[in-house]
């Protein structure tokens, strides 16, 4: 049976059923049923309500050179009593971090946070007729260890790659290119380096500079954690040359011949230098002493001399045969 006359067969019966509901008693039973749930949310709006909710603890100000004795909470729990309609708002409303000002209470040399000043921040977040009946933890200690300093380069972990015609042109540099780790004198005697976190830049089209966090060291905190890295890429092309094959150190009484007599040189270049690199740039200049004794008569080929702004250099051969000749 296909879906039409599926469709025909079924559409008919549902309008029947429809058509002979009584719709008048449906609609009077939802009208009284939303009277009711009105009626419902004004008992509840008068109503004395207890409530718990959690409010995030958001910490500023906290000095670089300091470490906290025990681990700060992330959240407040707080047992709430109120009218209804109160405690409804706050189900909306007690979403926002408290904020504590660590060098604030530093400076009046509160290292635990507790009783009134503690009431105090929490109270700010709430209605006058509100009654604050429990919180939990009673108590956040603020007391702190002083670090030591070390200066650290930063190390880049990760892969770079660039699209198709695309290279990086030179290593990748930092902002900061260091970073300040601190904490006890053993642990940053283990450290040397501020190492990023593995990171993959894929398929870079052109110069970028971007963002990088600092690995974690468990006691070592590192200012700051976060650094940008740049990266130098610009659009290469391919070129070939043919160089011919020399040699050195040759004594007077011998010839070197080679099979083949010259090699072929692909490279990488940007298109700024593209015109700049002629054929003369590059040497295949092999040292007899070094070879001759190859039983196999055959001698790996390297380039003596190149420029610099190359990039990819292969050489094709990269081997070739040689012939010892007496003159």
């Amino acid at each position: 049976m296909d879906f039409a006359s599926t469709k025909d067969k079924w559409i008919p019966k549902i309008r029947s059923f429809f058509s002979n509901l009584n719709w008048k008693n449906i609609l009077l039973f939802f009208g009284f049923f939303i009277l009711a749930f009105i009626f419902w949310l004004m008992l509840f709006f008068q109503r004395d309500i207890e409530a718990t909710y959690k409010i995030p603890l958001r910490y500023t100000n906290i000095p670089d050179d300091v470490v906290f004795n025990t681990s700060l909470p992330n959240d407040i729990e707080i047992r709430l009593a109120d009218k209804g309609s109160e405690i409804f708002r706050y189900t909306f409303t007690l979403k926002d971090s408290i904020e504590i000002d660590i060098a604030k209470y530093k400076e009046d040399r509160i290292n635990n946070l507790q009783g009134t000043e503690l009431t105090q921040l929490i109270r700010a977040q709430l209605s006058q007729s509100t009654n604050l009946k429990a919180y939990y933890p009673i108590n956040i200690s603020l007391a702190t260890s002083k670090l030591q300093k070390k200066e650290l380069k930063v190390v880049f972990d990760g892969v770079i790659s660039t699209s198709r015609n695309n290279l990086v042109t030179d290593s990748a540099t930092f902002l900061p290119k260091t970073v300040t780790a601190y904490g006890s004198q053993s642990q940053l005697a283990e450290i040397s380096t501020a190492v990023t976190e593995y990171t993959l830049f894929n398929n870079l089209k052109a110069t970028s500079q971007l963002k990088v966090k600092i690995m974690p060291v468990s006691g070592i905190k590192f200012i700051p954690d976060e650094v940008e890295i740049y990266i130098s890429v610009l659009e290469y092309t391919e070129r070939k040359f043919e160089v011919p094959i020399t040699v050195r150190n040759v004594p007077d009484n011998i010839d070197v011949k080679f099979f083949p007599s010259q090699t072929e040189v692909s490279f990488s270049v940007t298109l700024e230098e593209y015109k700049k690199i002629i054929p003369e740039d590059f040497k295949v200049e092999l040292d007899y002493r070094k070879f001759f004794k190859n039983e196999n008569g055959r001698v790996d080929l390297e380039l003596s001399e190149n420029p610099s702004a190359i990039r990819n250099t292969k050489l094709s051969p990269s081997s070739v045969e040689f012939l010892l000749e007496s003159r």
